[in-house]
């Protein structure tokens, strides 16, 4: 192939959602208002955090570096949804492609390691009482945390230094809202093997070995509530594990379609569906789903309430 011609595509055309006629305004609105709710549960679930004695545990510190990673996640993405929902489609240049598909994949990755490091704490918890003060220091919280978010950059960075590396001789149309591995790879006229083979072993280890290793943590977590002979104590280790259990179903099914799961034909339009239902709803829903069926977080947001109450009362 004529290596003049390779060196032309500079800049990409997002396809977005196509014409939404009468109905870009609607579209527009209830995308911000549900970006604009993730982004402040999310916020409120740090603060709420970092202020609240009673939230000072293992538990909610992952927490709060979960909800760190869904607002870096939804903030790359959704300013661009909102733009292609306005103007129909737009041109976004490789370099800032690749940096949007960098700050896509670090989050998610280190997100898939916080939900594994939370249930190691609930297995450490729930399993191994005794040693749960021992094991889960302060220390130790921060090294896991650390852990994640290197391991997420490092991990995200290998992808898109491969993806850097590819030819685009045209065509330069993307059917999606912003830039992910899978359309990319379809408009390159160099060989993709290296980027697949990367993807593939980092989406395995990331995706498919942490799964396997949250799987066979809860068996361990639901054989040990099963023996605990109080009801009460039953049902409160499985309120403790609930939250996070639905989290991790919701997340990894949602990253297993668009990831592993072998492409199909309507596979784009298909990750299309699910990659707003991963950016919109999914960071709305984990803070919500914590905050609802966890006492603690409902006592501590009451708590700041009813102290907000006061003040306007005094002032």
């Amino acid at each position: 192939m004529d290596k003049r011609n390779q060196s032309t595509i500079t800049e990409f055309l997002f396809l977005g959602f196509g014409d939404l006629h009468n109905f870009k305004i609607l579209v527009f609105t209830v995308v911000l208002v549900i970006h604009v709710a993730a982004l402040l549960a999310n916020v409120l679930v740090i603060v709420l955090v970092g202020v609240t004695p009673s939230l000072h545990s293992p538990m909610y510190f992952f927490l709060s570096q979960l909800s760190l990673c869904e607002i870096l996640f939804t903030s790359n993405i959704v300013p661009t949804m909102l733009w292609l929902i306005l103007v129909g489609h737009g041109k976004v240049s490789f370099a800032r492609c690749i940096c949007q598909s960098y700050f896509l994949g670090a989050p998610v990755i280190a997100q898939c390691l916080l939900l594994a490091a939370m249930s190691f704490d609930r297995y450490v918890a729930i399993c191994r009482p005794l040693h749960y003060v021992t094991i889960m220091t302060f220390m130790h919280q921060l090294l896991m945390v650390f852990s994640c978010w290197l391991l997420g950059v490092t991990l995200a960075l290998f992808v898109n230094i491969s993806l850097s590396k590819l030819t685009f001789c045209g065509p330069n149309t993307i059917n999606h809202f912003f830039c992910d591995i899978a359309p990319l790879l379809q408009l390159s006229c160099s060989s993709t093997s290296s980027v697949e083979l990367v993807t593939t072993m980092v989406a395995f280890l990331v995706i498919l070995s942490l799964f396997i290793f949250i799987i066979g943590s809860y068996i361990s977590i639901i054989h040990t509530i099963l023996n605990i002979p109080s009801t009460t104590g039953r049902h409160k280790a499985f309120s403790t594990c609930s939250s996070h259990l639905i989290i991790v179903c919701t997340y990894y099914g949602t990253l297993f379609s668009i990831y592993i799961v072998p492409p199909r034909d309507n596979s784009l339009n298909v990750n299309k569906g699910l990659s707003v239902l991963c950016t919109l709803v999914t960071p709305l829903f984990n803070p919500l789903i914590y905050s609802l069926r966890n006492q603690d977080t409902r006592n501590a947001v009451y708590k700041y309430i009813q102290s907000f109450r006061l003040w306007k009362v005094v002032l």
